[in-house]
């Protein structure tokens, strides 16, 4: 369980700078539209991949939801 939960944080670290990537070339004074694209292209394949790890995770059983218990 230990190595899902470090490849969970280390996507959810690659998509945070993947968006601090496309907001830097977004904000710089010279046009560089293509960078900022393939940043945030990058972003969304990254944010996938971490959807399918969870849900893979989920079905083999390595995690379990904590639902709201009443």
């Amino acid at each position: 369980m230990e190595i899902i939960r470090i490849l969970i944080f280390a996507a959810l670290f690659a998509i945070v700078v993947s968006l601090g990537t496309a907001l830097y070339h977004l904000s710089s004074g010279k046009p560089d539209s293509k960078k900022m694209v393939r940043a945030l292209t990058i972003r969304i394949v990254l944010s996938l991949a971490l959807f399918f790890l969870i849900m893979a995770a989920w079905w083999f059983g390595l995690i379990s939801p904590n639902g709201y218990q009443q």
